[in-house]
């Protein structure tokens, strides 16, 4: 499972290093894209799989689920991690995300999702324990 919160730095050819810990999950290869409120999503091959699937069974004739196909696979990009550890995020996807120099690199248990650390900061301030906990019964927790 992914999980955990990692700092790093985006160097000049918008490089960044994958966590040592999360390495053996993501394997060699994975795919990177654009994810929902503002940061990317990262998939093992596996999980990417998995996700290509559920897309696959979205109706064509439903304008939203067009969307929903196009906005995941249109920026989606195959990353390989080169012996440093590190990973080339396309310009496109930094854009995407805003990222720059500073980072977020977070496990959400199937995909990571990478931030641009400023950004995280502010959505991180946003999510209540107070306000999950009372939301837990509706998501069957």
């Amino acid at each position: 499972m992914l999980m955990g919160e990692y700092e790093h730095t985006l160097d000049t050819k918008g490089r960044i290093s994958m966590p040592a810990k999360l390495r053996k999950d993501m394997g060699d290869t994975f795919v990177l894209t654009k994810g929902l409120d503002g940061c990317l999503f990262a998939f093992s091959k596996g999980e990417w799989l998995n996700f290509e699937e559920k897309l696959k069974t979205l109706p064509l004739s439903d304008k939203n689920a067009r969307n929903f196909v196009r906005f995941f696979l249109a920026g989606a990009t195959e990353c390989e991690i080169d012996k440093q550890g590190r990973f080339l995020i396309p310009n496109n996807l930094r854009e995407a995300a805003s990222l720059e120099k500073e980072a977020i690199i977070i496990g959400v248990g199937t995909r990571l999702e990478i931030w641009d650390k400023s950004t995280w900061n502010e959505k991180d301030k946003e999510i209540s324990a107070d306000e999950i906990a009372e939301n837990m019964t509706m998501l069957g927790i």
